[in-house]
């Protein structure tokens, strides 16, 4: 008997998966918290160069709607006169330098943030930028590190091991005393925050019953969107961005009563031969369940599982783009994968160029999360293909609509900002699924490990993307809206998988016209309505 066929005799989301799914989705919260924060803490306020301009006012003032003026912004902000005389104004012909006294920074809107502390801006700008891009690379070495540790050692061990450093140096980074400090602390930040994301998806799943793990999954999507949605409040209520940080890590040390509630994954434990550890979560699920089992059960994995490992140590990485179908569809995936996180985080964490009042932005965008995921439940029944390349073309288009819309008619912009959030949240739901299915059982794992890499490195990219604002001001919006359309037209060669048989193996993939060198391949059993199960979410 398999551990599905055990979940099905002691409930597979009655009342202990309903607790366990509390415990998963309250840190979904602070997740959220933490990716999203910098949208405040990084925050570039309007500043002035520190007697730039003796035509600008004293410190007291200063008035920053000059940086509305045509041509007023570079100059104002990022260079001073060298003609000190009071007659020396901007644009008026007199030579300019580099500013050299500091900058004042407007305090309408924000108290402090990292970028008023150490100056970030002119020509150490792109280091903001930097911090957010570190930020993300922790989270693709802790989607590496933590992934393999967890498999060693267990799901529960690393999620609260992730919860702690999560908590200690988030607490930590408040109190960082300079950029480069905070930027490594960030770092560790970012890297436990894959621990809690993977780690607490696979342990739900693995408790969950077949026929609740879609819905299951889209739960905890849910909480992280209400994390995006409260701290918009929480930064309204604190402008300071060191009392910021600190009151969304500082909650994080309530975790510790995990190390009480967090039940261990005994789906794991019967795979690692440690089979009476299982059997007393088992019975403590079953009881709390209201359900009796007993304890003659044979607790082993099927053959099935046997067979599934010794052919996954027959395929490598190179099957992936060793045949011509399977490396179109592969290269394919990569890349959805890579352009659906480039342009969720790209928006995500620039709300402010959008021109509303940065909190309402913040709401809004957390709002749209909301229906973008329900509906994917509707659609994905109905076409994977077709869903998939319906919201990429509406996130593009609208992103590439905005850039004809005048800067003055924000509320336009941010409206279609938030039709192509949308669009982009639902295309990342769906790829989740739609990936899967794409890979043969065979390669599955493989397949979407890399996607993940992939979707990684686009996190890392989604900061760095607004630094092309030098070159043009609409440039990155101009590559969120082109990349997703050139993935929509990509999606097209990709088989529809809605409601069909998965593939198996590579033959399944390629067909008969797949050569002979493929002899002694087996097809493995596999249980469609497994496919999402060890799916790690990258939000």
């Amino acid at each position: 008997m398999n551990f599905d066929e055990i979940l099905s005799k002691i409930g597979g989301f009655g009342k202990f998966q309903k607790l366990l799914y509390v415990w998963i989705c309250v840190p979904q919260i602070f997740l959220a918290f933490h990716m999203l924060v910098s949208v405040f803490t990084g925050a570039v306020p309007p500043h002035l160069c520190r007697s730039a301009w003796p035509s600008v006012g004293s410190s007291a003032t200063l008035n920053f709607s000059l940086l509305n003026a045509p041509d007023g912004q570079l100059e104002l902000s990022c260079s001073m006169a060298l003609n000190r005389s009071g007659a020396a104004a901007p644009g008026d012909g007199h030579p300019t330098v580099s500013c050299q006294g500091g900058w004042e920074y407007s305090k309408e809107t924000f108290q402090s943030t990292i970028v008023t502390e150490w100056d970030l801006v002119c020509s150490n700008a792109s280091l903001n930028n930097l911090g957010s891009s570190v930020y993300m690379f922790g989270l693709l070495v802790g989607a590496v590190l933590f992934g393999y540790l967890a498999d060693k050692y267990g799901r529960r061990i690393i999620i609260l091991i992730s919860l702690a450093i999560q908590a200690t140096f988030g607490v930590a980074a408040a109190f960082a005393p300079n950029f480069y400090v905070y930027t490594a602390l960030r770092f560790m930040v970012g890297t436990s925050i894959s621990g809690v994301i993977m780690n607490a998806f696979v342990l739900g799943t693995e408790w969950t019953g077949l026929r609740q793990r879609m819905l299951a999954g889209i739960i905890t999507d849910y909480f992280f969107g209400f994390g995006y949605i409260i701290l918009a409040g929480v930064a309204y209520l604190i402008r300071d961005w060191r009392k910021l940080q600190l009151a969304i890590s500082a909650p994080g040390f309530l975790f510790i009563i995990y190390i009480w509630v967090l039940p261990k994954s005994a789906r794991w434990l019967m795979a690692n031969d440690r089979n009476e550890e299982a059997w007393e979560v088992i019975l403590k699920a079953a009881e709390m369940n209201g359900k009796s089992i007993c304890k003659d059960l044979e607790m082993c994995q099927v053959y099935q599982t046997e067979e599934k490992t010794e052919l996954k140590k027959k395929h490598s990485l190179i099957d992936l783009v060793r045949t011509p179908t399977m490396r179109k569809q592969s290269l394919i995936v990569f890349y959805l994968w890579f352009v659906n996180v480039l342009v969720y985080y790209g928006l995500s964490l620039n709300i402010s160029d959008f021109g509303m009042n940065i909190y309402l932005t913040q709401m809004i965008f957390g709002l749209v999360e909301m229906p973008a995921r329900t509906i994917t439940l509707f659609t994905l029944n109905r076409s994977r293909k077709f869903s998939q390349l319906a919201f990429l073309a509406v996130g593009g288009s609208a992103c590439l609509l905005t850039t004809s819309i005048p800067s003055d008619l924000f509320i336009v912009r941010t409206v279609l900002a938030m039709i192509g959030k949308f669009g982009i949240t639902a295309s990342l739901s769906i790829i989740y699924v739609y990936s899967a299915e794409v890979f043969p059982t065979v390669i599955r794992q493989n397949g979407i490990g890399i996607g993940s890499m992939c979707a990684r490195i686009g996190g890392v990219l989604a900061p760095m993307m607004y630094l092309l604002r030098n070159i043009n001001p609409h440039a990155p919006m101009i590559l969120s809206g082109l990349c997703p359309l050139l993935g929509a037209g990509l999606t097209l060669l990709l088989p529809e998988t809605a409601n069909k048989p998965l593939p198996d193996t590579i033959e399944d993939v390629e067909g008969e016209t797949l050569s002979d060198d493929k002899e002694g391949a087996k097809t493995a059993i596999f249980d469609p309505r497994n496919v999402t199960t060890d799916t790690p979410r990258m939000d």
